[in-house]
């Protein structure tokens, strides 16, 4: 009996002093998450402690602490780095009815393991009066001859890059999509070399007609302190191109919990609370990014941009092709 009392007693005493914190290790670097985390901490009493760094060097550490980690959440800002991230056996499936229910299956681990938080779509943006918008319709007609000397992309090691060439080998298989590399890379204005913001201001200089660029970026670009962002932007359109047997490339970011977590269920409240509507609304307002929720909107200027169809294929894929797609753009030569 008093070893029954002293058990409870041990038990109650646990409870009381349950750790009231979260440990994010995270890619992700906007001022709108941490307004987010603040409202967690907010909501919740459950404080948000916040590693940053770059999805491979967050990855790595995770993997050198072992279950030591004091990690609970990673999150990532591509499905390639997701998909890296259960390979490396660092995060663990979780069981949450509120994730399963309102995040679409295609955009989620098969297992469980990671779950998307917002989408973004890679598109192509032209120089308004170029005509382009005429002839370019699909991602496959950037490896077209007459786009020769035209596109401006960053490099083969973006993994935007590589999620897009996962996608393209979804679609067409490995033949296709090395020869439409070699089609890309003939008709690039210039050799790669920086950010998608840089790409679209090359373009609004004159330097090529297409640049190839993630949404949220033009959105950073437009609501932006430096005048040469905003003013670059003002000379581009964005066109939303398709697969031919498919519809636009969408990516994203997302989180899982980590494999050791100390603080499992803390970890996947915060994941639930990322997932809902009111998180979901300031990722599209503040950072303009697509909501992963149904029944919450896009911002009044992402919108105005147009709409589009969402491609068919699952995120999983992107990771799984990921590999073969690192290996065409070499042989395709895309520095």
């Amino acid at each position: 009996m008093i070893k029954k009392l002293a058990l409870s007693a041990l038990v109650l005493t646990s409870s009381l002093f349950a750790s009231s914190e979260v440990n994010v290790y995270s890619h992700r670097h906007y001022d709108t998450d941490k307004k987010l985390f603040k409202m967690f901490e907010e909501k919740t009493g459950i404080k948000v402690n916040v590693v940053n760094a770059k999805a491979s060097a967050l990855i790595k550490r995770i993997e050198s602490e072992g279950v030591k980690s004091p990690a609970d959440v990673l999150i990532t800002v591509d499905a390639g780095r997701l998909y890296q991230a259960k390979q490396k056996d660092i995060l663990q499936a979780i069981n949450s009815d509120y994730l399963n229910e309102n995040i679409p299956a295609n955009l989620r681990d098969i297992d469980n393991k990671w779950y998307a938080l917002t989408k973004r779509s890679r598109v192509a943006l032209y120089k308004i009066g170029s005509g382009i918008e005429s002839k370019l319709t699909t991602y496959e007609d950037l490896a077209k001859p007459e786009f020769k000397g035209q596109i401006m992309v960053r490099s083969s090691n973006n993994i935007y890059n590589q999620s897009l060439m996962a996608a393209m080998i979804a679609h067409h298989g490995e033949e296709y999509s090395l020869n439409w590399a070699k089609g890309v890379v003939a008709n690039m204005a210039k050799a790669p070399k920086g950010n998608d913001r840089y790409q679209v201001k090359a373009v609004a200089n004159g330097i090529g007609q297409i640049a190839i660029a993630n949404t949220y970026y033009i959105g950073k670009m437009v609501d932006n302190k430096d005048a040469s962002q905003r003013e670059a932007v003002k000379k581009v359109k964005v066109l939303f191109p398709k697969f031919e047997n498919g519809g636009t490339h969408i990516n994203v970011s997302g989180a899982g919990v980590a494999k050791y977590s100390p603080n499992k269920d803390n970890a996947i409240k915060f994941i639930e609370f990322m997932a809902s509507k009111e998180a979901q609304k300031l990722f599209a307002q503040g950072n303009y990014e697509y909501p992963v929720l149904k029944g919450v909107k896009a911002s009044e200027l992402v919108s105005s941009w147009g709409t589009f169809e969402d491609d068919n294929i699952s995120i999983n894929t992107l990771g799984q092709n990921n590999k073969a797609a690192v290996k065409i753009f070499d042989k395709a030569g895309w520095k």
